[in-house]
């Protein structure tokens, strides 16, 4: 047989045989409208203060969409640049008290953005070995040299900027960390970066609006708001219920990443309904900032129905099963009984510490956790015998 008798894609069967065996194969599943099916509890999206169908949250969306249009019809260095986008900038950056922010696509663009244009080649970057996949990306996209320090070891980061070469150095992490919810030292980072000449990157998808006062971050709540070499990154889909990213900083770094950040000069502005949405949730979690500590007090509820001892510092709250196999039983066994979690398996989360992940929300009532509680001893009591 030769070779142009095999199809370039034959491999994918043995990858996907492999897969299936691991118990790591994944697969889409549809969501049907709320009214089409049958009541759900939701402990797996990330919509921590419960904002994405918050009548003023879809209203905001509504209203961009009237005034301006489905989409934003270009790169917003073109076309796709509108008041209410520069609005809502202003507006984020003065409730998390930065100076500048400057909005992307997706949480996601925003990290590839920041860290690539503020590091490249000369330069060190030092990543915490559990920082999320688009920070992961970003090191390899940046042509800089990257350590990787282990899961939130201070000293590690220390020794690597001890120990460089190169004239510029860029850390990053997350402040609180997607799969087990847990929080960076970021008060002690930053006084290894700053006595290293180093800048910080904190990613604060999971931190906005649960930690901090009313909702505004860890950064915020350490005291580093408005740190000259602090950037802060998030995203709008999580405690703001729409979909984008941000990056938050200085005003030279906004107009350093609008020249060379390749993700925000080349990519489609963000549509203006998800940022009239943002917006319109952001005027609901300053009205309403007691959002942040119901987040917290749900978390707190679900780790105790699953005989987490330690009372979660954030919305996530994780519970190990060991094997991907376990971990997705337990998940199908909650979902068949009306509650609906999070599943992470390798590669997301390192070998033999499959979990169910369950995300609280500032929404969630005592009914909620009453029934929530009742499905999770029982499912957790079968997985764990």
């Amino acid at each position: 047989m030769t070779r142009a008798s095999i199809s370039p894609l034959a491999w994918l069967d043995e990858v996907e045989q492999q897969r299936r065996t691991a118990g790591l194969r994944r697969s889409l599943r549809a969501r049907a409208p709320a009214e089409d099916r049958l009541p759900e509890l939701d402990l797996a999206s990330n919509d921590y203060l419960g904002l994405s169908r918050h009548p003023h949250v879809v209203e905001g969306g509504i209203r961009a969409l009237r005034t301006w249009g489905a989409g934003s019809t270009g790169s917003r260095l073109v076309t796709g640049n509108t008041t209410l986008h520069e609005s809502f900038e202003t507006a984020l950056a003065g409730f998390v008290g930065a100076e500048s922010a400057l909005v992307f696509s997706s949480g996601y663009t925003a990290n590839l953005g920041a860290v690539v244009a503020l590091s490249g080649p000369g330069a060190l970057v030092v990543s915490d070995a559990l920082s999320h996949a688009s920070l992961v990306d970003a090191c390899r996209l940046s042509r800089a040299r990257v350590a990787v320090t282990p899961h939130r070891d201070v000293g590690a980061v220390d020794a690597a900027l001890g120990e460089r070469t190169e004239s510029r150095a860029v850390v990053v992490t997350d402040s609180v960390f997607s799969a087990d919810g847990v929080m960076a030292p970021l008060s002690e980072l930053h006084a290894v970066c700053r006595r290293h000449g180093a800048l910080l990157i904190v990613d604060e998808a999971h931190g906005l609006g649960v930690r901090g006062d009313g909702g505004r971050g860890l950064v915020a709540e350490v005291g580093l708001a408005g740190a000259p070499d602090v950037i802060v990154t998030t995203t709008l889909s999580k405690a703001l219920g729409s979909q984008g990213g941000v990056v938050l900083g200085p005003a030279a770094v906004r107009a350093h990443l609008i020249d060379a950040a390749r993700p925000f000069i080349f990519d489609t502005g963000i549509a203006p309904a998800a940022v009239g949405s943002a917006l319109a949730a952001l005027e609901v979690l300053i009205d309403e900032p007691w959002r942040a500590g119901a987040v917290l007090a749900a978390a707190a509820a679900l780790a105790e129905a699953c005989g987490v001892t330690e009372v979660p510092p954030s919305a996530v709250v994780s519970v190990v099963l060991g094997e991907p196999e376990v971990a997705l039983r337990a998940a199908a066994d909650c979902l068949e009984r009306g509650v609906r979690v999070g599943c992470f398996r390798p590669p997301t989360v390192p070998e033999g510490t499959s979990r169910l992940r369950l995300t609280a929300r500032a929404s969630l009532t005592a009914d909620d956790l009453d029934d929530a509680r009742r499905v999770l001893i029982d499912v957790l009591a079968a997985a764990t015998a």
